[in-house]
């Protein structure tokens, strides 16, 4: 071996032998692993950037008819200065059934712009999540179907809506 193939090899098992410089330490307790879902009950908006979900916290969730109200009432003072608005107007009454996670949305008037509007995706996020409170079905198990007087639209889940 030459002296610089030598030295370079010297360098290199000097370097493995002392590692990063971190030194290990005891097990430690990070607390309970985080869900990804908040346990309270979120109310879905359109917003520039896309749909987002704000919480509605100590609110109980006992019927469809509750996220309905919520939804309807729109975003708060604070929340429309944050540039969140409701795309859904009163005059859309609908009736929300489930069963077995798959939730219908009966819309008479209601229509699409797009498949995958913010508006619809105001309805299947907020009724998701209702769907998850009500009956405890998983997130990633609900699907939701709008049918209005000539369209019907999904299933859809939520996730759809929030990736972009």
């Amino acid at each position: 071996m030459t002296r610089p193939r030598t030295a370079l090899t010297c360098c290199v098992l000097a370097l493995v032998a002392a590692g990063c410089g971190i030194r290990p330490t005891g097990v430690t307790n990070g607390g309970t692993a985080p869900s990804g879902i908040s346990k309270g009950m979120r109310i879905y908006f359109a917003s520039d950037a896309g749909l987002r979900g704000v919480a509605r916290p100590g609110v109980k969730v006992d019927t469809f008819d509750v996220a309905y109200k919520l939804l309807f009432a729109g975003p708060t003072t604070e929340e429309r200065a944050d540039g969140l608005a409701n795309l859904l107007t009163v005059e859309q009454p609908q009736t929300v059934t489930s069963h077995h996670g798959n939730v219908t949305i009966e819309a008479p008037g209601y229509s699409a712009e797009t498949p995958q509007d913010q508006r619809t995706g105001q309805l299947v996020c907020t009724f998701a999540r209702a769907e998850v409170l009500l009956h405890g079905t998983r997130p990633d198990k609900v699907q939701v179907t709008i049918v209005g007087d000539r369209m019907r639209a999904g299933p859809y889940q939520c996730q759809q809506f929030l990736s972009h």
